[in-house]
C-alpha cells in the first residue's frame, strides 16, 4: 500500500512541476495582431494581458474616434487568436486512474 501512495505522490509532483513550466511557458509568449491593414498593432502576452500597442498617425482622426477603438478592439482580438492554446498535462495520461 505504501508504493502505490508514493508512486502517486511522485507523480503528482511531477505535474505541479509540469504545470510550472506551462505557466512559465505562457507567461513569455506573445502574439502581434494587427488591423485596418496594419493602421493598428496589438501585442499581447501569454496571459492575454495588452504588452503595446502601436497606431499609425494617418489613423488618427478626431471625428472618427469610435473607427479608431473598432480597429485597437480587432487588433486585440487578432492578436489573441494566434496564441496557441496551453496544453493540458492532464490529456497525456498522466493520471493513475
Amino acid at each position: 500500500m505504501g508504493s502505490g501512495f508514493s508512486k502517486m505522490k511522485k507523480q503528482a509532483k511531477m505535474m505541479q512541476a509540469q504545470l510550472g513550466q506551462i505557466r512559465q511557458d505562457i507567461a513569455t509568449q506573445t502574439a502581434e495582431g494587427t488591423a485596418g491593414g496594419g493602421l493598428v498593432t496589438v501585442v499581447v502576452t501569454g496571459e492575454k494581458q495588452i504588452k503595446k500597442i502601436t497606431i499609425k498617425p494617418e489613423c488618427v482622426n478626431p471625428t472618427d474616434v469610435e473607427g479608431l477603438q473598432d480597429l485597437i478592439m480587432a487588433a486585440h482580438a487578432d492578436a489573441l487568436s494566434k496564441l496557441p492554446e496551453p496544453q493540458n498535462p492532464l490529456a497525456g495520461g498522466m493520471m493513475p486512474f
